[in-house]
């Protein structure tokens, strides 16, 4: 993705996308972590450690759609914790890049409890 400006251009990549998307993600209240999108990226997480897991990034020249797949926290209500990622990660994204987001699916992967007192 580029901007262009009177000072330059400004060039963001689908990377740096799916890491702020991340960072949202698991700053929301409700999510546990976020899951492998399928086995083989499951593996090679094992092997790298990737800041971006869980988290495709789609852009089509104007608009950007993102695909979250996370844990939630076990006994919260899914549809409300998945409107509410789905709001903070397009709010921040819209907010640091200024390019609006279409669309943030959420898939639940699964739930965990994180404290079994």
């Amino acid at each position: 993705m580029s901007n262009n400006n009177k000072y330059g251009n400004i060039y963001v990549s689908h990377h740096t996308i799916a890491t702020i998307a991340c960072q949202s993600a698991l700053e929301s209240y409700g999510v546990v972590g976020l899951a492998a999108k399928n086995l083989i990226e499951g593996l090679a997480q094992v092997l790298v450690k990737d800041p971006t897991l869980g988290v495709e990034v789609h852009y089509d020249g104007r608009e950007i759609q993102i695909d979250l797949f996370v844990i939630l926290e076990y006994g919260l209500r899914i549809t409300s914790v998945s409107s509410s990622v789905a709001d903070n990660v397009a709010y921040q994204i819209e907010k640091t890049l200024g390019i609006p987001v279409n669309k943030v699916n959420i898939h639940v992967r699964g739930l965990r409890i994180s404290n079994p007192d």
